[in-house]
């Protein structure tokens, strides 16, 4: 029982960080649509067919398949809770016997420290207090460069972002995808993630740093199967 026990803490652990690698640097986020056809012009015709940069009456926003977006990332989010039970309860009972057909008077006879009359009485009281609270705040401040590798009949847009810092053997990712209007992409080519649909932001690190910033694989199976 106690192999099985810690076969599986293993397998969690090492599913969890395989899972967390493929995010980042081997599987992508949104599955990766092929590319469309290419539009070929007419024999002996100047139009190279549509596209952003050729357009007369629009902006040069990014609007087509991979076509590039800087993406905005400023995020911040609070939480808090905040619970308290308190309660309480007392009861108490008294009951005396005048008369029970002489046999009270046989009791009393037989007790002379009882008084003159049988009395039953008891009482009893408990209270629980309770209180929790809980809070919880980040922030993320970044700005990224992402392609649009979808397109809806709607006109939105499914776009995809990624970068990858190296820093003496460090390595950081910012991965983040999710859908947007072509409204909200400014003139200027940048799209809030605010305004992103369906966001997911990934911000990770693997590395020497990574490493030594979480408790080895041994403790956290102690952990896990600890039953206190």
């Amino acid at each position: 029982m106690k192999k099985k026990i810690l076969l599986a803490a293993i397998l969690i652990l090492c599913t969890g960080c395989v899972e967390s690698e493929h995010a980042v640097k081997k599987e992508p986020l949104i599955t990766q649509l092929p590319q469309p056809a290419q539009v070929t012009s007419a024999p002996a015709s100047l139009w190279p067919g549509e596209s952003n940069r050729n357009m007369l009456f629009a902006d040069n926003k990014a609007r087509y398949l991979n076509d590039i977006v800087t993406i905005v990332i400023s995020e911040a989010s609070t939480g808090s809770n905040d619970a308290s039970t308190n309660t309480s309860r007392a009861t108490s009972t008294n009951a005396g016997i005048s008369a029970l057909f002489g046999i009270d008077t046989s009791i009393i006879n037989k007790n002379p420290n009882m008084g003159t009359s049988i009395s039953v009485g008891g009482g009893s009281a408990n209270n629980m207090k309770g209180q929790g609270d809980t809070s919880r705040s980040s922030k993320m401040n970044a700005q990224i460069a992402g392609r649009i590798i979808k397109v809806f009949d709607n006109g939105n847009m499914v776009i995809e972002g990624r970068r990858q810092v190296t820093v003496n053997a460090e390595d950081q990712y910012i991965v983040i995808t999710g859908i947007i209007r072509p409204e909200d992409v400014t003139p200027e080519n940048f799209v809030h993630s605010r305004n992103i649909s369906d966001a997911r932001i990934v911000y990770t690190g693997m590395g020497v740093i990574n490493d030594k910033s979480h408790p080895g694989w041994g403790t956290r199976i102690l952990d896990w199967v600890w039953p206190f």
